[in-house]
């Protein structure tokens, strides 16, 4: 066990969070892991036993274009061989507001089935609306909501207004500055 390894355990995969060694002075040792399922996200803590084997998930991650939108389907473009898939909002998950056409994107996929579809961990997006910041409006420098080309919405210094490039994390969706 490795933080980062896949496991596949109940006919699902896990992800390995964390895990422990444990060799008590009595008994044989054990090994205790909090794991976090791939498809929901839900997180168990679980036991196992010394020179207990438990079986590789096998993932594909594969490089893909995001091509366009048909409704609330996105239609994607593999690199390597040109086939075209489509995914709905629920398999890309929350990060679907940062997504743009053109994007390129890694998709997960465990056999036939999407796990997750990794988008870059920054994007160079352009504010579409933001107020407008007033010239000593603070003492240290606040924040103000502003919406970018694919209508998320991400907090921003005050000095930031209507047109600019600002760069956003797409993990903890925050600025990290002018582009």
């Amino acid at each position: 066990f490795l933080p980062g390894v896949t496991i596949v355990l109940d006919g699902s995969v896990w992800r390995v969070v964390e895990f422990l060694h444990v060799k008590p002075g009595k008994g044989s040792a054990f090994v205790r892991t909090k794991l976090k399922n791939v498809h929901n996200g839900s997180v168990v803590e679980k036991t196992f036993r010394a020179g207990e084997t438990v079986p590789q998930a096998t993932l594909e991650k594969r490089t893909m274009q995001h091509t366009y939108k048909e409704g609330d389907q996105f239609v994607f473009m593999d690199m390597e061989s040109y086939e075209e898939s489509t995914f709905n909002t629920a398999q890309i998950g929350d990060r679907v507001k940062y997504l743009n056409e053109g994007m390129e994107v890694n998709v997960v996929t465990w056999g036939e089935q999407v796990l997750e579809v990794e988008l870059p961990n920054s994007v160079v997006l352009e504010v579409i609306a933001a107020d407008p910041g007033v010239k000593g409006d603070t003492a240290t420098g606040g924040s103000k909501p502003a919406t970018v080309s694919t209508g998320a919405q991400v907090m921003v210094p005050l000095f930031i207004s209507v047109g600019e490039r600002i760069k956003i994390d797409t993990r903890s969706d925050s600025y990290l500055g002018r582009e």
